[in-house]
């Protein structure tokens, strides 16, 4: 191998590794926060987010970026080791355009995706690809022991590995850094994805109807409808298992109301499951959960409600009072959690007030126009036929 392929291939071993390790960062942060945004995220079409976060981005719950980085290490250890006269040194890049072959058959196969399926652009991902193509065409001129001898020659190989302490060091610093890699990185979370919302039938309607009617509606609502010709409020709590199910399955229906505000209005109100900030218990069943309720207070001033709704109803199991602050300043953009909580607290309080001089004993609790709905809410299809019962009222 002459000078200038060697150190061309060793440049592009280099930036396929900083490539990789960047895309490891940025993956990293997105399953911690789904709506982080990094510095490859440049536009619509220009982004490593939809990459990431598709079925393309990972393997086995592991990153295929984490497999970058053992690559192009791997790469660079064996050109490390087949400098000066080393024995190794005509067969490595053998050993190189082999390791290359198999990697550019999977780029090849994640560039269709990324450009031809989900029609984005990632930048990290192109440099990548680049760095695959760079070390498969040089390493690929610079071969000079058939394939067919590699099997022979490996065995030789690692017996002259075996004789050399630093050899041998750097690669068991390399396996046991390669098993530590794909167990340590974050466990993705799964996000629900709701089911289309079911159309009832005419018998169903007209029985919902009829029930929905009878359901008893609160007399004097405190909160103002603002104009709106339907208002929801909600009591949840963050740690509440099935105000996480209610979330996730009228989201959808959420969202398309959202698009008319003047119709339909949702008002969030917390009703934490613990003593701390509702008087009504006298343990604390949810330990994070006048934390989390705390920290969506103080983020609605910045915008950030939403994101950081989202964020703690799709990591629940996790919730602590420590992971609570954590996202609180990651996601919710909040920098003195402890100079704000208490009188965000304080707020909260008077949620649970609220909710308890409406009769509010369990989360979920949903009222629409004033109409309770207990026992951990509705299926999507008749939360969507109260609402419409209710549009058709107000018409």
């Amino acid at each position: 191998m002459t000078v200038l392929a060697r150190r061309l291939l060793i440049a592009f071993a280099l930036l396929g590794l900083a490539a990789s390790s960047a895309a490891t960062y940025v993956h990293s942060n997105l399953i911690k926060n789904p709506d982080y945004s990094s510095f490859c995220d440049i536009n619509a079409t220009v982004s490593c987010k939809a990459a990431y976060l598709s079925r393309y981005g990972s393997v086995g719950g592991v990153p295929v970026a984490v497999g970058g980085i053992l690559f192009f290490t791997w790469v660079l250890l064996l050109m490390w080791g087949s400098r000066g006269k080393s024995r190794i040194q005509d067969s490595a890049p053998t050993y190189i355009f082999a390791g290359s072959t198999l990697a550019l058959a999977v780029v090849l196969y994640l560039a269709y995706a990324s450009f031809f399926i989900l029609k984005e652009v990632c930048p990290l991902c192109v440099a990548t690809y680049v760095a695959v193509i760079g070390v498969f065409v040089l390493s690929g001129g610079a071969s000079s022991v058939p394939m067919a001898k590699l099997p022979g020659r490996a065995a030789r190989d690692m017996r002259t590995l075996a004789s050399a302490p630093m050899a041998l060091l750097l690669t068991a610093v390399f396996v046991v850094g390669a098993i530590w890699g794909t167990r340590a990185f974050p466990e993705e979370q799964i996000r629900p994805v709701a089911a289309e919302t079911p159309v009832l039938t005419s018998r169903q309607a007209a029985e919902f109807e009829q029930w929905w009617e009878l359901q008893p509606q609160v007399g004097s609502f405190p909160f103002p409808n603002d104009g709106v010709k339907v208002l929801v409020v909600e009591f949840a709590d963050f740690q509440c298992p099935q105000c996480r199910v209610q979330y996730f399955a009228l989201k959808p229906i959420i969202e398309k109301y959202a698009q008319r505000p003047s119709d339909v209005k949702l008002l969030l109100k917390q009703y934490p499951l613990n003593s701390e900030c509702n008087s009504t218990l006298t343990v604390q069943m949810h330990v994070a959960s006048c934390d989390a309720a705390a920290a969506v207070v103080m983020a609605r001033a910045r915008g950030t409600f939403e994101k950081l709704e989202d964020w703690l109803f799709l990591h629940q199991q996790e919730l602590s009072p420590a992971t609570v602050r954590r996202a609180a300043a990651d996601v919710g953009g909040i920098a003195d959690f402890a100079g704000g909580r208490p009188k965000a607290i304080e707020e909260v309080r008077a949620d649970v007030a609220a909710g308890n001089a409406l009769g509010v004993t369990s989360t979920p609790t949903f009222f629409i126009n004033g109409r309770r709905i207990t026992g951990g809410g509705l299926p999507p299809q008749y939360f969507q036929a109260a609402i419409e019962l209710e549009l058709k009222k107000a018409k």
